[in-house]
């Protein structure tokens, strides 16, 4: 069975390389919606795949750092990411241009890492990632399934080279969510939200 999750955050970019003038040449922004599908064939002491209230912690916390936020690209102009930066107290470096295409593959290796490192305690079994849905806008989307996530042909992306601005990681539960996601710490879910 799958289940969906609905998230929605506002960010701003530019897309170095595309073939629209508009999107490669100028920062712009879109209302994101991210769709997050976990999957199981096993239902939880509550009889759901996974409670939708706990996707609320890290994976909405992580999903969340995009909001207001200006995403960049590790191998854009030096100048530019360091104006960014300067002027922007929200920001996200990425390895990748932020298209939305490397949206759906990083929040991908996002959320796997989430549940990877979860602890369940409400008898969720085998739950997965199915795929991540990112509407760019109200036409267009990218979907990313795990062998996109994680494929050579599209580029490699190291969660270690993902960075997030000290703005964000102060509004997080934990400072150093990322930092213990990359370190593969347990994170035990509550037995109640």
């Amino acid at each position: 069975m799958i289940i969906r999750k609905l998230f929605k955050f506002e960010n701003a970019h530019i897309v170095r390389g595309c073939s629209t003038r508009k999107c490669s040449e100028n920062i712009h922004g879109h209302s994101y919606k991210v769709e997050v599908l976990l999957e199981s064939n096993y239902l939880d002491h509550g009889q759901m795949v996974y409670d939708f209230g706990l996707t609320k912690r890290y994976i909405k916390e992580l999903i969340d750092a995009f909001d207001h936020s200006i995403t960049l690209w590790s191998e854009d102009n030096p100048s530019y990411i360091k104006d960014m930066k300067k002027h922007s107290s929200r920001w996200v470096e990425l390895p990748v241009s932020p298209s939305a295409e490397q949206f759906s593959r990083v929040i991908y290796l996002m959320v796997e890492r989430v549940l990877v490192c979860t602890g369940m305690v409400n008898g969720e079994k085998n739950v997965t990632l199915s795929s991540i849905i990112v509407h760019e806008t109200e036409t267009g989307y990218a979907q990313g399934f795990k062998e996109d996530a994680h494929s050579e042909l599209m580029g490699i992306i190291n969660l270690e080279d993902i960075v997030f601005s000290d703005e964000i990681k102060h509004e997080w539960t934990n400072f150093n969510l990322w930092k213990e996601l990359l370190e593969g710490k347990l994170m035990e879910n509550p037995k109640k939200v």
